[in-house]
């Protein structure tokens, strides 16, 4: 095969899982060209993926909403003559897309009643496994052998200096302990209480002379804000003022990285940054961190009977709640 398309998922931390598989296709397959379908807002993903040679931006919610648009991009696709195409992502319209694009070989997940677009069917897994494999069950399906599950992603020299520069402004130089925090995450139930991070903050400037850089998305720039101004010690709030380049350069800068389960915390693994991760309504078996980098998971069981239930309706999260400060830091210094 010389061109193979990779139909992507739609969310930061599941894209970095599904990195992998671009790097045992081109084991496979050394002479293909891999492209890859997806979203625009992992777009920048992506291309930090070394594998990845192409991006092609399907932007469903904006301009391929309507059905002529979604006729165009099949015709694009078309166009492109690719031999195969593996579908990471479980819509019906997206296998309808690449069975529309005439591609020979459409290799993906038989749910959701789509397997007749399907040349190649996967059967689902029995029992729930690691988002990562996951993903690499499509291509292994097909006899792609997969020898590296890391994930693994690339920092660029121009982002590297432009964080450099960002930092020193705000009066962080090489030679600091930087410690990089991550208080948000996709849905509440999943983040620390901001309380926690505010005492956790100033025992790290006080104890261990940190310096504390807050990030997070758009969504999440009141909570960086709310813990920023509240503690006492260095702290530098960068929530929403960098783009994702710039934060992998960061991440690989940290001499830690404190997150819960999300995005952030995936992309940091990737690139080498040593983790530390809060748990709670979900479970590390499934989307615990696969990166390159050391990583430290911290979970309680309390016993609930919904424990890594992922029950997003959830009364009061205790699970989050029964993790203290005081294991946080003992682990830290550790």
């Amino acid at each position: 095969m010389k061109k193979i398309l990779v139909v992507n998922v739609n969310w930061l931390g599941d894209v970095v899982f599904s990195s992998p598989v671009f790097r045992a296709l081109k084991v496979a397959y050394p002479e293909a060209q891999v492209s890859c379908l997806a979203v625009p807002r992992v777009k920048s993903v992506l291309e930090s993926i070394p594998d990845v040679d192409e991006v092609i931006v399907y932007d469903e919610k904006g301009q391929h909403n309507l059905p002529w648009a979604k006729l165009k991009m099949a015709g694009d696709l078309r166009r492109k003559k690719f031999d195969a195409v593996f579908l990471l992502h479980g819509s019906m319209s997206r296998a309808l897309l690449t069975f529309l694009a005439g591609i020979p070989i459409r290799v993906g997940y038989a749910t959701k009643r789509r397997g007749i677009f399907l040349t190649h069917k996967v059967k689902a897994p029995e029992k729930p496994i690691h988002r990562s494999d996951h993903y690499l069950r499509v291509i292994e399906s097909f006899g792609v052998e997969v020898k590296d599950r890391s994930t693994v992603l690339t920092v660029l020299p121009e982002a590297e200096n432009e964080m450099g520069d960002i930092l020193l402004q705000r009066g962080i130089f090489s030679k600091d302990h930087l410690i990089v925090i991550h208080p948000g995450g996709n849905w509440d139930l999943k983040r620390w209480p901001k309380e926690n991070f505010v005492v956790l903050i100033n025992r790290l400037v006080r104890e261990r002379q940190a310096k504390v850089v807050i990030i997070g998305a758009g969504g999440e720039v009141n909570l960086a804000q709310e813990i920023t101004s509240a503690v006492e010690g260095f702290t530098i709030n960068l929530a929403g003022a960098t783009n994702l380049k710039q934060l992998l350069a960061l991440f690989k800068r940290a001499q830690l990285v404190i997150s819960a389960d999300s995005g952030p915390l995936h992309l940091a693994n990737s690139v080498g940054a040593n983790v530390f991760a809060i748990f709670g309504p979900t479970r590390p078996e499934l989307t615990g961190p696969r990166g390159c980098g050391p990583a430290t998971i911290l979970q309680h069981d309390v016993g609930c009977n919904k424990q890594s239930c992922y029950y997003q309706e959830c009364p009061d999260n205790i699970c989050m709640k029964a993790v203290t400060v005081e294991e946080v830091l003992s682990f830290i210094l550790k």
